[in-house]
C-alpha cells in the first residue's frame, strides 16, 4: 500500500482565492471551499461558489465578495469520487499510485471563533483506477474539474477515480497540523503514529510534489481507529 497527502481547498494565495474555508473546532464541522477555476470550462459545465453558500451560512460565515460570483475548481469532487491534476503532480499520481492505494486530502481551515488557522484532513480516497482525462467520453465530463475544462485532445491531465463506500468527504474533519519551526507541520505525535511522511519534519504547506506516507499501512491502521464517517457529497447539509 502507498499513499499521498494532497493539499486542497481555498487558501491565502492569489490562485487560492485569498481565503480559507471555515471550521468550527467544537463540532468538527467545516465547509469544503475549492480554489477558483482559472481555465475555461466546457459550456454548461461551470461550478459556482454559490453551491457552498448554504454550508457557509450554517457555520455563520459569509462568502467573500471576490468569490461570490466566481467559478470554482471543484477538485476533488467528493460527489463523484474523482480527483485530477496535471504536470509534475499528475505524473506523480500516475507513477506512484495504483488500485487500493490512498489519497489523503487536507486543507488549511479558518476557525470561526478565533480565526486561527487549522490544518485538517477533510477526506480520503482509496484508488479504484487512474485515467487520462482525454480518454473520458463527453457524457462523463461532468464528474471532475479537469474534464469539465475545455481540454486539448492531447492534454496530459490525470484523473483518479476512487472506490465507493470506503472513500469520500469526512463529515467532521480531523485536525492534524501545528505551527512549529516557522511553518505548519504534522503534529509530532501523528508523525510517529503514521510512520512519517516524506516532507521535511512533517511540512504541510504548498510544495512542488505531493508528500508521501512513508508507511501507508501504519497510517491505515491509525485511520481505522479514528471512527470516521465518510460521505459521497461535497458539502452535506
Amino acid at each position: 500500500m502507498k499513499g499521498l497527502l494532497v493539499r486542497v481547498g481555498a487558501d491565502q494565495t492569489q490562485d487560492g482565492g485569498q481565503w480559507n474555508g471555515p471550521i468550527d473546532s467544537r463540532s468538527g464541522q467545516f465547509a469544503y471551499v475549492p480554489i477558483p477555476e482559472g481555465k475555461p470550462n466546457r459550456p454548461g459545465q461551470e461550478r459556482m461558489y454559490a453551491e457552498v453558500a448554504l454550508k457557509l451560512a450554517q457555520l455563520g460565515v459569509d462568502m467573500p465578495a471576490n468569490l461570490s460570483m466566481a467559478r470554482m475548481h471543484l477538485d476533488p469532487d467528493f460527489e463523484f469520487l474523482t480527483y485530477g491534476d496535471r504536470g509534475a503532480k499528475g505524473t506523480q499520481l500516475a507513477k506512484v499510485l495504483g488500485r487500493g492505494d490512498l489519497l489523503v486530502f487536507y486543507s488549511g481551515l479558518r476557525e470561526v471563533q478565533t480565526q486561527a488557522l487549522t490544518y485538517a484532513i477533510i477526506g480520503l480516497f482509496i484508488v479504484d483506477r487512474i485515467d487520462r482525462a482525454s480518454t473520458w467520453p463527453d457524457s462523463e465530463a461532468h464528474r471532475n474539474a479537469h474534464t469539465r475544462r475545455s481540454l486539448a485532445k492531447d492534454a496530459e491531465d490525470i484523473i483518479v477515480v476512487a472506490k465507493p463506500k470506503i472513500s469520500g468527504r469526512l463529515k467532521r474533519c480531523i485536525p492534524v497540523g501545528s505551527y512549529r519551526d516557522r511553518a505548519y507541520r504534522v503534529r509530532l505525535d501523528l508523525l510517529d503514529a503514521w510512520g512519517g511522511i516524506s516532507a521535511n519534519n512533517g511540512y504541510l504547506q504548498r510544495s512542488a510534489v505531493f508528500p508521501s506516507l512513508l508507511n501507508a499501512k501504519k497510517f491505515w491502521q491509525w485511520w481505522g481507529n479514528q471512527k470516521t464517517v465518510l460521505v459521497q457529497e461535497n458539502n452535506p447539509e
